[in-house]
Parts: C-alpha cells; sequence; structure tokens
C-alpha cells in the first residue's frame, strides 16, 4: 500500500471533484479494511506451529488465539495493523525461560481469524474474554494499534501487572490522519474520514476520540510501563511516546531505539531483551 498509496490518494482527489460521497466511501472503505494478512514468515514458522490453538468469537466473528505454555502466568501480546500474532515468535522462547505463558490472536480481518476489519473496541472484548479465561496478565506487550486498545482496555478494568508498549500512539486521531498523509488526501477528504469514522465505524459511541484517547483518565491506570519507540519510526511519530511519558510520569519509562522504523522494531533482539527484562521482575515474582 505505502507504494501505491501516492497513486490511490491523487485517484481519490480527482475523484473528489465531481463525485465527492463515492470518494469518501472508497476512501473509508480503505481505512477500515487490511488491503492484506500478513503471513507466517519463515523465522516464525517454528514457533507459530507449536502454539496450542484456541478460538473465540467477538461480533459474531471467529477469532484464533495462541498459548505457548499451561496458562499460568499469562503475558499478552497484541499486534497492530495489518499484523499478526506470529510476529512474536521471538518473545515465546524468552517467556517460556521465564516460566511465563505466551498468549496472543490474530485480530478479526487479520492472520487467520475471520472477517474483513476489527476495531480497538474488539480487540478490548477480545483481551476481556481472554482474561476470563487466564485472570490477571503478568504483562502485556502491545505494537501500535494493539497498544491503544491496551490502554483501553486496562482503563476499562483489565488487569495487568506490567504494560510494555512498542510505537505506541497518543490520541486516536493519529490514525486517519496518518493514513490521510500517506495517501496525500485533500483536506476535504480528510475531514470526510473523520466524520465517517467517527459516525459509521463509531456512532454508538459518545465521543470516540476521546474515549479512545491513550491518555484519558490516565490516573486510572496504575500498571508500571516501558514504552518503546523508534527515533526513525515513519508513521508514529516519537512525540507520541513522549506525550504518554509526560501524562504517565513516574510509571512510565521510555526507551528510544533508532533506525528501526515502524515495523522491524518487534522482531529487533535489542527491543526484546528491553521488554523482558522488564517483564522479568514480576515473573521472578511468580516463581518463587
Amino acid at each position: 500500500m505505502s507504494r501505491a498509496a501516492p497513486l490511490v490518494g491523487a485517484a481519490l482527489n480527482t475523484l473528489a471533484r465531481p463525485a465527492p460521497e463515492l470518494a469518501g466511501r472508497a476512501a473509508y472503505a480503505l481505512f477500515r479494511h487490511p488491503l492484506r494478512r500478513g503471513k507466517v514468515l519463515p523465522r516464525e514458522r517454528a514457533v507459530h506451529e507449536r502454539a496450542a490453538v484456541e478460538e473465540l468469537v467477538v461480533a459474531g466473528k471467529r477469532v484464533r488465539c495462541y498459548r505457548w505454555g499451561d496458562g499460568g502466568a499469562p503475558v499478552l501480546m497484541l499486534h497492530g495493523w495489518q499484523s499478526r500474532a506470529s510476529r512474536y515468535a521471538g518473545f515465546v522462547p524468552r517467556l517460556e525461560a521465564l516460566g511465563l505463558t505466551g498468549l496472543s490472536f490474530d485480530a478479526p480481518g487479520h492472520g487467520a481469524s475471520a472477517g474483513r476489519d476489527t476495531t480497538v473496541l474488539e480487540y478490548r472484548e477480545i483481551i476481556g474474554q481472554l482474561q476470563e479465561r487466564y485472570g490477571t496478565f503478568h504483562a502485556i506487550v502491545a505494537h501500535s494499534l494493539g497498544a491503544t486498545s491496551a490502554f483501553l482496555a486496562l482503563r476499562g478494568g483489565a488487569r495487568a501487572e506490567r504494560l510494555v508498549t512498542v510505537a505506541a500512539v497518543r490520541d486516536f486521531d493519529h490514525f486517519p490522519d496518518a493514513f490521510a498523509r500517506l495517501l496525500g488526501l485533500s483536506p476535504s477528504l480528510r475531514q470526510d474520514l473523520r466524520e465517517r469514522i467517527g459516525h459509521q465505524l463509531f456512532g454508538h459511541v459518545a465521543d470516540p476520540w476521546a474515549l479512545f484517547d491513550a491518555v484519558r483518565a490516565a490516573t486510572e491506570i496504575d500498571v508500571p510501563m516501558r514504552l518503546i519507540h523508534d527515533a526513525d519510526d515513519d508513521l508514529v511519530p516519537l512525540a507520541q511516546a513522549h506525550a504518554l511519558r509526560a501524562a504517565y510520569g513516574a510509571r512510565a519509562e521510555l526507551v528510544v531505539t533508532r533506525g528501526l522504523g515502524h515495523r522491524k522494531v518487534l522482531g529487533e533482539p535489542a527491543v526484546i531483551d528491553s521488554a523482558l527484562e522488564f517483564i522479568a521482575p514480576a515473573a521472578r515474582r511468580t516463581t518463587l
């Protein structure tokens, strides 16, 4: 999508002049639906294939869930947009060595799960169902949109001892804004997209832009957190991480990497080291 984005955006801007409604619907459809399902990469396959596979249902859609371990001391790993659970393959052996159970899922419209799309509300519902099965999470590790969902779930009653975010977004407005910038949409199409998201996708939610803001009611999330963010992230500026750090104060520490961008950062050994170093104290308390 990134290579074709300027051409797609130019076509939509051209279409918007004679047919603004049609262009608006097309832009919204592109925003809502992942254009591709991430595949299991060769380096992930061995870990992916030895997971215990479970399923649950959210919004009528079958969701594929994965477990590495017996279910005790669960660590929930949340992927981002156009990604999948197997991207956490590098974390799994390290979690097992600490005596922790890795949990993850392919969000609806992603990986091996059903559906064509998903929302942060569906993420929250899945997180809640997994909490009912496995109890308090010893940690949540979340990338990009998964991090937005983690903040929403924790503010809504999900329980975790620690939170690690990677390339997290502070304000939910960033997602449509970044999409519009990627395509080069005109100001009128940008505004149309934002209105469609608010009315059509979250019309049943009062002020979703405030609800999904990761720092809304920050005092309600009393969880130690490590915020990992790459200075060269081409999709989520480092300023988003600084805003999260400022909002959560002493509860949050910021780790800045360089040269990894937005997608490669999750599989970087140094990032995995940092995340597991932060999670390890909770694991040691569990195994004593």
